[in-house]
């Protein structure tokens, strides 16, 4: 009787596996990986099958597959972010992205290091960080977030060569915006005593 059950077990999970590996065999493959996205704290994928939910834009399929942001560099998508930052963002971040209870998001300093990177900074926004940065999610859809990514990457005002979300040549021609006159002078006070 044993034997009969051993028996039964090995042909049983040779039958699943194989079946399992036709399944697999089956499914059809995209030509393109998907990027994968994590948390920025716990490394754990993201999960997009709740928050906010909006058009399924080209940017957002773009964004998705390549983890580049199409609106990067267009004027009228980078209107609309400076619009969603000021609802959004603007209460912790500051309304020149100075900072305020959050740091300041023009400058060339970031607090997860991801964030120089458009893939980074998307996380970060979507799943939340450490602290007081939660996820907005529920707050914004994926292609308001692009917009919102958009709009900080045009009042960058720190070095060319750490604008890590444009591409060498982009870099070497990249001109910043200027430094906000409230941080400005926070700034020069800080260096004085530092």
């Amino acid at each position: 009787m044993i034997s009969n059950v051993k028996l039964f077990s090995r042909n049983t999970a040779f039958i699943l596996g194989l079946s399992m590996l036709t399944a697999v065999s089956m499914t059809p493959q995209t030509a393109e990986a998907q990027v994968q996205f994590r948390n920025a704290t716990t490394g754990a994928l993201i999960d997009f099958s709740f928050g906010k939910k909006g058009e399924e834009t080209e940017a957002v399929k773009h964004f998705m597959e390549t983890a580049e942001n199409k609106y990067n560099q267009d004027e009228e998508a980078i209107k609309v972010g400076e619009n969603l930052f000021m609802t959004a963002c603007s209460g912790c971040h500051g309304h020149h992205a100075e900072g305020k209870l959050g740091p300041a998001l023009g400058d060339s300093y970031w607090t997860y290091p991801a964030g120089r990177y458009d893939k980074g900074f998307f996380e970060i926004i979507y799943d939340g960080a450490r602290s007081m940065m939660g996820p907005q999610r529920n707050n914004l859809s994926i292609d308001e977030i692009l917009h919102v990514m958009a709009y900080v990457r045009s009042i960058y005002w720190g070095e060319p060569e750490k604008a890590l979300w444009l591409s060498e040549e982009e870099r070497a021609n990249l001109v910043p915006a200027e430094i906000p006159e409230d941080f400005k002078e926070a700034l020069e006070n800080f260096n004085k005593t530092h």
